[in-house]
């Protein structure tokens, strides 16, 4: 099989199986860790599907969003989704953000920074449109230390030779890495923080149409059935059920914060 193909969620709906419950759980444990005041404006970069943005509203209070992604078809599903008055949705580059200068209150990245090709630039376009003493954050999944609740699939795959997509900036998920890409940027009172969240299947069923079928790397299509069973077969005897059937496993992130020099 050849090189994998660049990880892209296209599908609003796929991902709000396979991501979504995952981006809630993580995101709520961030939000609570941000603890921002009510009547801010924020801009959500690399929104999807609209996950993080509807916790945003419901736990928050921004006195507005901006939510913007290069999907247009997952921008989609989150304008339908979400009809809120104080959320603006944009299809756009997170290296180069469609918003003046020191206009948010907050920019942050909900599972983003690490799926960006040049990392610095993102952060960097993140500081330049939030206001002086303005909070910069953001949170990915801690590749580097098998985090990601793909890790699973990932690692079944590599045993059986087949190349599985990462994220391409992978390394950017480093704690020391993200300290480091902060400071550059002069983002003050820089703090971080470890995100452990769990998820619980139904049963094996569940699992799979969740975090295999309904992968954006559409790996399934590309197995040959003996491949797809030998998949299963492994990650049936990876994750372990309870005895009604159930699987639960963990997965966690790397989260930062800070703000922007006055």
């Amino acid at each position: 099989m050849s090189s994998p193909e660049p990880i892209k969620f296209t599908d609003g709906v796929a991902y709000e199986r396979f991501m979504a419950p995952w981006s809630r759980s993580a995101g709520t444990l961030f939000l609570d860790w941000l603890a921002p005041r009510a009547g801010l404006s924020w801009v959500d970069v690399g929104a999807g599907n609209g996950a993080f943005t509807e916790l945003l509203l419901a736990k928050s209070g921004p006195s507005s969003v901006c939510a913007i992604d290069p999907s247009d078809a997952q921008i989609a599903t989150a304008r339908q989704k979400i009809s809120a008055r104080q959320v603006e949705f944009s299809i756009g580059d997170a290296m180069a953000l469609p918003y003046d200068a020191n206009r948010f209150d907050v920019a942050m990245m909900a599972l983003v920074l690490f799926f960006i090709p040049d990392p610095r630039k993102g952060a960097s376009e993140m500081v330049r449109v939030t206001k002086p003493g303005g909070m910069v954050a953001s949170y990915t999944w801690d590749v580097m230390r098998g985090g990601p609740p793909t890790q699973p699939l990932w690692e079944e795959l590599d045993t059986m030779g087949i190349p599985a997509a990462r994220p391409p900036s992978a390394e950017i998920s480093r704690f020391a890495a993200l300290k480091a890409l902060w400071a550059e940027l002069g983002i003050r009172d820089v703090e971080t923080r470890e995100l452990v969240v769990e998820r619980t299947f139904a049963n094996f069923d569940d699992y799979w149409l969740s975090m295999v079928v309904s992968s954006p790397s559409g790996i399934v299509g590309k197995l040959s059935d003996a491949e797809s069973a030998e998949l299963k077969r492994r990650l049936q005897d990876r994750l372990p059920a309870s005895a009604t059937g159930e699987i639960t496993f963990h997965a966690w992130a790397t989260a930062i914060k800070g703000r922007k020099a006055a």
